[in-house]
């Protein structure tokens, strides 16, 4: 072989060496263009231990190998595994070990590892085992590799009390041991500060309507730091009426927190306006758009009114409502549901179902009903079958849910659920919450007939004296309002809680009243002013038919 054609690729010292063996080997050599021949000269010059033809190692002491393996080694043999001989890194790292001696005796650093048990496998099995980092005495960790081995190594005959063997292989890995505990310390603390901050963005005390009992849970799922965007709300509107939402962002980190938490500020404002629910998430969905228009996120906006005895909603994307009425029959809010927020060019609408005393609904995320290895559809059913039998208080009921789908502090998932619950009131507490409406067909008497019907009622409910009167003015003060600038048909409602006293009026327009300051010379304009200095609060809104509703309420002395 021509290495001087070699030895122009090579660099200079290579290519001198070339040059040299070249002129050592014999011709015979070179005939036969035989690479490996040239390579067992260049070893025999070197004045290897190794005959050329490596016939020889074989004959290589197996204990001088051991001892000049910089990794921990102990030779154990027998059923009692008796050690054999350890290295010098072993005795380095634990100090001479008694030849001969058990290895329970002999080397305690392996007992208490818990070890022992897997010599006795590999013996067994005659199969090699690994342990991986595994923290020993004097606070290095290491990788133990168990390996069968026939005894003796040195090539003498074995006698009949040698029998078979196991080498015992540590490998120190301590440092990637601490790289890897100071990673998974980084990441619990990255895991708590995410959660930290998706429950900050959640409230942390919910509003408790009058007439609902309701309570939440959040768990955050897995044990990774990217949670994800769950998220629930309980907003009360005025006049009775309360506001329930939960949602989702799609996606795990701190963005979907962050997003979760601007549609939560979003639709607390959009509740304030009293809009109907598939306007809110109208609202909602071109505003989801410009946070982030690769975010997408479902969400379902309801509205309870204690007068109607319904839930109205609406739904972008998200998973039905359930409730379960006062005979414990399960109804599911199927229709109407739309698109996830942030898809854009959809109309949302909105439907009803019924939530009369002694019912109870549930809000719910993906989180508690879906499973890799069933459809959705299953794990709906299955919380239907959880609810129809979950009773007790909203936040027993939460808990009994959680347990029923098999939600556990490892779940992969974010889970939120949210219920409520209008109870059904009997007895004392029943004589706390009274309803009266009156139907005004207009006209000159409708002012007067409102004043003497608000009066009657109000003495029967037993309130004070200065309640009463104030409670008769605002009735009036609405009632004129209407009259002016409404249209028929009319109606006022008084309701009463435990809490307030509530007046309202209806009619068929659907301009809403707005405060203003009255110049002297005007005639009008003075009566939502009145009621609204004289009333704890006060509000409007449009109704579903068409026309809208004027209300203020009185808080009740506790």
């Amino acid at each position: 072989m021509n290495f001087t054609r070699w030895s122009a690729r090579l660099p200079g010292t290579q290519r001198r060496a070339a040059a040299r063996t070249e002129q050592t080997i014999p011709a015979t050599s070179r005939a036969d263009g035989s690479v490996p021949a040239a390579r067992a000269e260049r070893r025999s010059d070197r004045s290897s231990p190794l005959p050329a033809d490596g016939s020889g190692i074989d004959e290589l002491p197996a204990r001088e190998v051991l001892d000049r393996i910089p990794a921990l080694v102990a030779l154990v043999h027998g059923a009692d595994h008796r050690l054999a001989h350890v290295n010098d890194a072993y005795v380095a790292a634990f100090g001479p070990r008694p030849i001969g001696e058990p290895a329970r005796v002999a080397l305690p650093e392996l007992a208490e590892l818990g070890l022992l048990p897997l010599l006795d496998q590999v013996l067994r099995s005659a199969k090699p085992r690994t342990v991986k980092s595994r923290k020993a005495p004097g606070g290095r960790s290491y990788t133990f590799t168990c390996t069968p081995v026939t005894l003796p190594l040195d090539g003498s005959a074995a006698g009949p009390e040698a029998g078979g063997g196991v080498l015992v292989f540590a490998a120190d890995v301590t440092d990637h041991a601490e790289a890897a505990e100071r990673l998974r310390a980084s990441e619990r603390a990255q895991r708590e500060t995410a959660v930290t901050l998706q429950k900050s963005l959640l409230p942390q005390e919910l509003e408790q309507p009058d007439d609902l009992r309701i309570a939440a849970t959040y768990q955050p799922g897995g044990t990774e730091a990217a949670v994800g965007g769950d998220w629930y709300d309980v907003i009360t509107l005025g006049g009775g009426r309360t506001a329930l939402v939960i949602g989702d962002v799609m996606g795990r980190g701190v963005r979907a927190a962050a997003v979760m938490g601007q549609l939560r500020t979003a639709v607390r404002a959009y509740a304030r306006l009293d809009l109907p629910p598939h306007e809110v998430l109208q609202l909602l969905d071109g505003l989801a758009s410009e946070i982030d228009a690769s975010q997408i996120a479902t969400c379902v906006y309801a509205v309870h009114d204690p007068n109607e005895g319904s839930l109205v909603y609406s739904s972008a994307g998200h998973l039905p409502i359930l409730v379960r009425d006062e005979n414990g029959v399960i109804h599911r809010a199927e229709e109407p549901t739309g698109p996830p927020l942030g898809t854009g060019g959809w109309l949302h609408t909105s439907g009803s179902v019924p939530l009369g005393p002694g019912s109870t609904a549930v809000l719910y995320t993906d989180g508690l009903v879906e499973r890799r290895s069933e459809d959705i559809d299953e794990g709906v059913a299955s919380l239907e079958r959880a609810l129809a039998g979950a009773t007790g208080t909203p936040q027993v009921v939460c808990d009994r849910l959680i347990r029923a789908l098999g939600v556990t502090a490892d779940h992969d998932d974010d889970v939120a659920v949210l219920v409520l619950q209008h109870p059904a009131r009997t007895g004392p507490d029943a004589d706390l919450f009274r309803n009266a409406a009156l139907e005004l067909l207009g006209g000159v008497e409708a002012a007067p007939r409102a004043r003497a019907f608000a009066t009657g009622v109000l003495a029967s409910w037993r309130f004070s004296p200065e309640l009463h009167d104030l409670g008769v003015l605002a009735a009036s003060e609405l009632v004129a309002n209407s009259l002016q600038h409404g249209t028929p048909p009319m109606r006022l409602r008084l309701r009463r809680t435990d809490r307030r006293l509530i007046i309202e009026v209806t009619d068929g327009d659907d301009h809403l009243p707005r405060r203003r300051r009255a110049e002297p010379a005007d005639e009008a304009g003075r009566g939502i002013a009145i009621v609204a200095t004289i009333a704890s609060n006060w509000g409007c809104r449009r109704t579903p038919g068409g026309g809208k509703a004027v209300w203020c309420e009185f808080a009740l002395p506790r």
